[in-house]
């Protein structure tokens, strides 16, 4: 087991072929995720994603303290796809000069859900354009992260009901 898991994670990590940047944009409501520092104590997590001029897309993470319902966290950044040969491959940038891989594992013809990753395989989140995803599809995209070597079994599920 340890074997094949090691040689997962070892392997490249397949992303998307097309991704219309135009189409992925708007609100995505965060569905699950790896545990990471900057989400600490966060649920209602949601990033919006907006065209601008520059070729480039605005990127509003917004999420809500569990610790205290009253306080909404928000940060700014920006992405953009360094190589148009892969179009699946984002950099995502909240801290100038450092900037994170935003990889787009599995995506929804109609884009209503997604999987993204990093290829160390640290970070991993579930995406839906709403703030619930049926469970069978669910099912899927956490099979697909675990084919891909994620450690799905400690993926949490992130509420959405703070409105």
């Amino acid at each position: 087991m340890l074997l094949s898991l090691f040689s997962c994670k070892s392997q490249p990590l397949e992303t998307v072929k097309i991704l219309d940047i135009n189409k992925y944009a708007g609100t995505w409501y965060e569905i699950a995720r790896l545990p990471n520092r900057f989400e600490k104590n966060l649920e209602c997590v949601s990033a919006t994603y907006e065209l601008m001029d520059n070729g480039k897309v605005k990127v509003i993470n917004r999420g809500v303290n569990t610790e205290n319902k009253t306080e909404r966290k928000e940060i700014t950044g920006k992405a953009w796809v360094p190589n148009e040969a892969f179009p699946g491959q984002l950099k995502v940038q909240f801290f100038w000069p450092f900037a994170g891989k935003y990889w787009v594992i599995s995506l929804d013809e109609n884009y209503q859900y997604a999987l993204v990753g990093d290829p160390s395989r640290k970070f991993l989140w579930v995406l839906s354009k709403n703030k619930q995803l049926p469970e069978t599809i669910y099912s899927k995209l956490v099979e697909t992260a675990k084919n891909n070597g994620f450690a799905t079994e400690q993926l949490m599920i992130i509420k959405q009901d703070c409105d």
